[in-house]
């Protein structure tokens, strides 16, 4: 009988979030540079692929394609008190996915996979200082450390998603190409009816490639890589 719901309140449900910053690529070289050289290929990897924490921190080898300079993306590591460290699913079925990385990632990645990786096949990709898990809390310590070294202020770690998500749309990545670069799930329904370009995911990565190349190679660029 009554036509409009006397509970409403208006803007209740909506959560808005301060803009966060997205950092230059030269800006992410100074992270990578900044922090143990064991951690250096979390920071690129999370930047220029857009990953969140527990993704790269669950990759296996199996997971990394040099030749196709691919990142396959099937699971993701948490941490809470009551469970301690899990690997699960990713957030949404659109988290499972493979994302290209630019060629210029090739030689730091099999660099990285020869000297931290863990053994075989199933051998984790990044492992902590002392060869375990590599646990948020204990990279937070580092991540701060590199923060301070290389002034860059207030930049999470999530600002490296950011940052690549940032990077690939001014290559001029469509919104549902981004959206399946970055496993979000609002796209889900489209990808079904209407298929992924083929080959524009590594033009993106191309894209980005472009970047750091031009960012190594101007003058008075980037320094120590």
């Amino acid at each position: 009988m009554i036509r409009r719901n006397p509970c409403r309140i208006k803007g209740a449900g909506a959560v808005n979030h301060a803009e966060r910053p997205f950092l230059s690529v030269p800006e992410v070289y100074r992270l990578a540079d900044a922090v143990p050289s064991r951690f250096r290929v979390l920071v690129l990897l999370a930047a220029f692929c857009a990953l969140r924490f527990g993704e790269p921190t669950a990759l296996r080898r199996r997971d990394i394609d040099l030749e196709t300079r691919t990142v396959s993306v099937r699971r993701s590591l948490a941490e809470t008190r009551a469970d301690g460290i899990t690997v699960k699913a990713p957030k949404s079925a659109a988290g499972v996915r493979t994302v290209a990385f630019p060629a210029s990632l090739v030689p730091e990645l099999a660099h990285h996979l020869d000297e931290y990786a863990e053994a075989g096949r199933t051998g984790l990709v990044f492992t902590g200082a002392r060869g375990g898990v590599l646990r948020r809390n204990n990279f937070r310590r580092i991540w701060l450390r590199a923060l301070e070294a290389t002034g860059l202020g207030d930049v999470h770690f999530h600002d490296l998603r950011h940052t690549g998500n940032t990077l690939a749309a001014t290559g001029g990545a469509t919104t549902r190409e981004l959206m399946q670069r970055t496993g979000h799930s609002s796209v889900r329904a489209a990808l079904i009816h209407q298929h992924f370009v083929n080959g524009r995911d590594r033009e993106i990565a191309d894209y980005v490639d472009g970047q750091i190349r031009r960012a190594k190679w101007t003058p008075g660029g980037l320094s120590g890589t």
